[in-house]
């Protein structure tokens, strides 16, 4: 099925590269922007954008369902998931305060 017809990216294409990424680094927070990466493409309209979202979420969630993941796999994940979200918090927080000294 055609998800994207801007660019002309089929719900295959999306989920092979989805399950590419996850076989890289299965605990990694994908999104849509980093799955048009990996293809070599980039978002024109976005209008697809809440599709490839849950093409994302199902995928994801196949692709641990047929892998034996242990507590210790998801608690490193958490962590990481935490890391990540307080470096964008601050580096939000630094463009933030460089945008108000500009003005």
């Amino acid at each position: 099925m055609l998800v994207c017809s801007c660019n002309f990216i089929t719900e295959k294409e999306i989920e092979d590269t989805i399950v590419g990424l996850l076989d890289e680094d299965c605990w990694q927070l994908i999104v849509p922007a980093k799955v048009y990466h990996a293809m070599e493409k980039r978002g024109r309209c976005c209008g697809c954008f809440p599709n490839v979202v849950d093409i994302i979420i199902r995928t994801t969630e196949q692709y641990h369902a047929r892998r034996d993941s242990t507590d210790a796999d998801i608690f490193d994940f958490m962590t990481r998931l935490r890391q990540f979200h307080e470096e964008n918090r601050r580096a939000d927080l630094e463009r933030r305060r460089k945008g108000h000294r500009a003005a």
